[in-house]
């Protein structure tokens, strides 16, 4: 009986042993390759849940240096100049932090007026308050009545406990004022602390860049360092002073606004405005109720109480329609 002559050309088939032989030993390494990169991806997220919880338990010590941070970069430029003008270092970094020191410091005095008025009629304007809202809030008590009604229907579990719970929060809560005290404590260290690390980073100057640059290999990547470095500070600068003339016309606007309606104070106001416009969505949300409140104590009759806030609300639409596309 003749041999059979397989070609060399031809391929074996994929039912013989060869082929059964070799497909598991294929699918190894892909299998692991799999599994490397699920396990990668799990250890990063809960490397990712680490940090946040770490930043989350130590942000009055984390915010104050990544601001730091922030700033050193928007002011590095600033910086060169003032070595291109034959200054040592450590003096251009503290003409820099006490050019800051003095602006804010200067701001907070000429609001120190008008917010202990404020602070000072708050015990009288809670009253007012309460009168001026009893007419709003017909309607909530309606909504509240009929929840109370479906509660008895359908009691919830635990309800009574928890506004027992609350009921003694509320007992054994802390005065206002002492948090006020509290935070504004809070507030000025996390200011110092930034003032001391923006210090520290503008005059180590290029250090953490050179070292940087040092790790790389080739003089390829040692530029590619540079470059990218010289970018984010220069993208980083434009962008902050372009949402800063944004937030200065919202702020200008809002005290002008202010000042036509009544309310006073539009240094006050303004400066207000302009800061709660660098927090995205919670800062005017946070603005419109403030105008709010302002407008029940300050104006009559009462729908002049939303003319503030709505006017606010119309600044920020026409800053976001108009200004921030351009």
């Amino acid at each position: 009986m003749p041999d059979t002559v397989v070609p060399q050309g031809s391929e074996a088939n994929p039912g013989s042993p060869e082929a059964i032989q070799a497909g598991p030993g294929d699918a190894e390494p892909a299998a692991q390759e799999r599994l490397a990169k699920l396990r990668t991806i799990f250890v990063g997220g809960l490397l990712g849940l680490a940090v946040l919880a770490a930043s989350y338990a130590a942000a009055e010590i984390v915010l104050p240096i990544l601001l730091a941070f922030v700033l050193n970069l928007v002011f590095r430029p600033v910086l060169r100049v003032l070595l291109r003008a034959r200054l040592p270092q450590p003096l251009a970094a503290l003409i820099i932090v006490l050019s800051l020191v003095a602006l804010f410091g200067g701001l907070a005095v000429l609001l120190s007026g008008p917010i202990s008025g404020w602070i000072q009629q708050l015990p009288q304007t809670l009253p007012r308050i309460e009168q001026r809202v009893r007419v709003l809030s017909s309607p909530i008590k309606s909504l509240q009545g009929a929840l109370q009604h479906i509660q008895n229907i359908a009691p919830v579990p635990g309800a009574g406990g928890g506004q027992q719970g609350a009921a003694q929060g509320a007992a054994g809560g802390t005065p206002l004022a002492q948090r006020i005290l509290t935070q504004v404590w809070t507030v000025a260290g996390g200011a110092f602390t930034t003032l001391v690390a923006l210090f520290f980073l503008l005059v180590s100057g290029e250090t953490f860049l050179r070292r940087l640059v040092e790790i790389m290999p080739g003089f390829k990547e040692k530029r590619q360092v540079v470059d990218i470095s010289q970018e984010i500070e220069d993208d980083l600068s434009v962008y902050l002073a372009t949402i800063t003339m944004m937030n200065s016309f919202v702020g200008v606007a809002t005290g002008l606004v202010a000042w036509l309606c009544g309310l006073g104070d539009p240094l006050l106001w303004g400066t207000i405005a302009f800061l709660l416009n660098y927090v995205p969505i919670l800062g005017p949300t946070m603005g419109v109720i403030i105008f709010f409140v302002a407008g029940l104590v300050t104006l009559d009759p009462l729908w002049m109480a939303f003319v503030p806030a709505g006017l606010y609300i119309l600044i920020h639409v026409a800053e976001g329609e108009t200004v921030t596309p351009m």
